[in-house]
């Protein structure tokens, strides 16, 4: 932005962003009135000598998965005496952008946030960032030591600008009973969307349909993922910013005919856009077989527990696809650069000691995560968790046989969750009848354009 500086142009993005993230539904964006939380009050200066320095670090992870923040922390201060970090639930992850945005001109922020994926564009073009690359880079950190199929969604222009933390990729999950009784093989779920379709055919009978998936535009991201299709042009907005969606594609069109069919067929219920819907579903046994996030894996096996066999698969694709796979989600963390440079290198501290394998392997048994950290897989605690799980092998399978090229490194885009929004009302527009796979596509495709011109405009002022 050539004539305003710095903070002006800050404040003018942010408050384009909140604009459109107060508009989007579904319960996951905050409200843009949210006042800054309390904690990680202004501290330009150095601690005093022999004094730790204090490291205020907003997530996300609420429930099982805020016990298990709370533990990493309690065992990090308790590892060292120079550095004290304090973890702070923000509420969703809409809300704690949003509260991070507000905190911006008071400095009354963290020092380090957890943001999901779909904030990468955002917070590289805030400009309220130390990318984590220059710490990489002064402590000559070993990157290779981390899975590189998770570095490259958050390696943009050509550096890491996160830490990621928590990972997951979607699965398809099925129940192993109800294959054995119509006749198909338990021990070979179906991978084409082909074989999606005739399994369904056969699993339909006694009033139970044979899959639901929920409508969540992460699930049709990865399907284009999967196809080796790109979301955005510009190489997915990586080699520049994008200024186009793809979304109404032969990937994207494909896709929605097959998923409209199986509804017109009778074999696929429409449960909605709430993942908890399906969930429930599956596990009652009315349908079998859905998608999830791999961090549902151990919720999903334990409501199924008793009644039938989960097992899990690779999210389907056609069967003429390019090499693809799928693209991480979940979250990363970022470290700000309006706090001193002293809370900014204990963040990082943090960060090191969360990378660690025995961390990695606590994280990812406790909640379902992938661990980021290769070496996880060699602790005792991850062998065993794997022996009773073993259907989150499948998932750990599909994350290292995925195809690193643009498509599975993810989308990046400053509205993205808006788009991902437009996504989810196309989709409906399709299950329901009123549109056409290619009119509703484009229809949002359009719309998805029209906000990144926008959100370009803004950014280039």
């Amino acid at each position: 932005m050539k004539h305003l500086n710095k903070k002006s142009m800050l404040l003018l993005l942010l408050a384009f962003v909140m604009m459109f993230m107060a508009a989007c539904g579904n319960g996951t964006a905050g409200n843009a009135g949210d006042k800054p939380a309390a904690g990680g009050a202004e501290n330009k200066e150095a601690p005093k000598a022999g004094e730790p320095v204090k490291v205020v670090w907003w997530h996300s992870m609420s429930g099982e998965l805020g016990k298990a923040v709370d533990k990493l922390v309690a065992d990090f201060n308790a590892s060292q005496k120079n550095v004290v970090v304090e973890a702070v639930f923000q509420g969703t992850y809409d809300e704690s952008l949003n509260k991070m945005k507000a905190s911006m001109d008071s400095k009354s922020g963290p020092a380090l946030i957890q943001v999901y994926e779909i904030g990468s564009r955002f917070m590289i073009d805030s400009k309220a960032i130390t990318p984590m690359q220059k710490f990489i880079d002064a402590d000559k950190f070993d990157v290779s030591q981390l899975e590189e199929n998770i570095l490259n969604y958050y390696t943009v222009d050509g550096k890491l600008n996160s830490m990621p933390f928590n990972t997951s990729n979607p699965i398809l999950y099925y129940n192993k009973d109800a294959f054995k009784a119509a006749g198909l093989d338990p021990e070979k779920p179906p991978v084409t969307y082909e074989e999606v379709a005739e399994a369904a055919k056969k699993l339909s009978k006694d009033g139970k349909a044979g899959a639901s998936f929920a409508i969540y535009g992460w699930f049709m991201e990865q399907f284009f993922a999967n196809q080796g299709a790109e979301l955005l042009n510009n190489g997915n907005g990586r080699t520049s910013p994008a200024t186009e969606s793809l979304l109404g594609s032969d990937a994207g069109v494909n896709t929605m005919t097959w998923w409209k069919q199986m509804i017109d067929d009778k074999t696929m219920l429409n449960l909605g856009r709430k993942t908890d819907d399906t969930k429930k579903a599956f596990a009652a046994g009315q349908i079998a077989m859905t998608l999830d996030t791999t961090a549902s894996l151990r919720g999903i096996v334990s409501a199924a527990e008793g009644k039938f066999q989960v097992g899990t698969a690779f999210l389907p694709k056609p069967k003429d696809a390019k090499d693809g796979g799928v693209i991480v989600g979940g979250a990363s963390l970022y470290i700000l650069n309006n706090r001193s440079e002293a809370e900014q290198k204990g963040a990082w501290e943090f960060i090191k000691f969360l990378t660690d394998p025995k961390q990695q392997a606590y994280w990812h048994v406790n909640t379902g995560y992938f661990p980021i950290t290769k070496k996880a897989y060699d602790e005792q605690l991850v062998k065993d968790n794997l022996t009773k799980y073993p259907q989150f092998k499948t998932a750990v399978d599909q994350l290292h046989q995925t195809k690193a090229n643009k498509a599975t490194q993810g989308a990046v885009m400053g509205v993205f969750p808006e788009a991902r929004q437009l996504t989810e009302g196309a989709i409906e527009e399709v299950l329901n009848g009123k549109k056409s796979p290619k009119e509703a596509l484009d229809g949002a495709a359009k719309e998805i354009s029209s906000k990144l011109a926008q959100y370009n405009k803004t950014v280039a002022k």
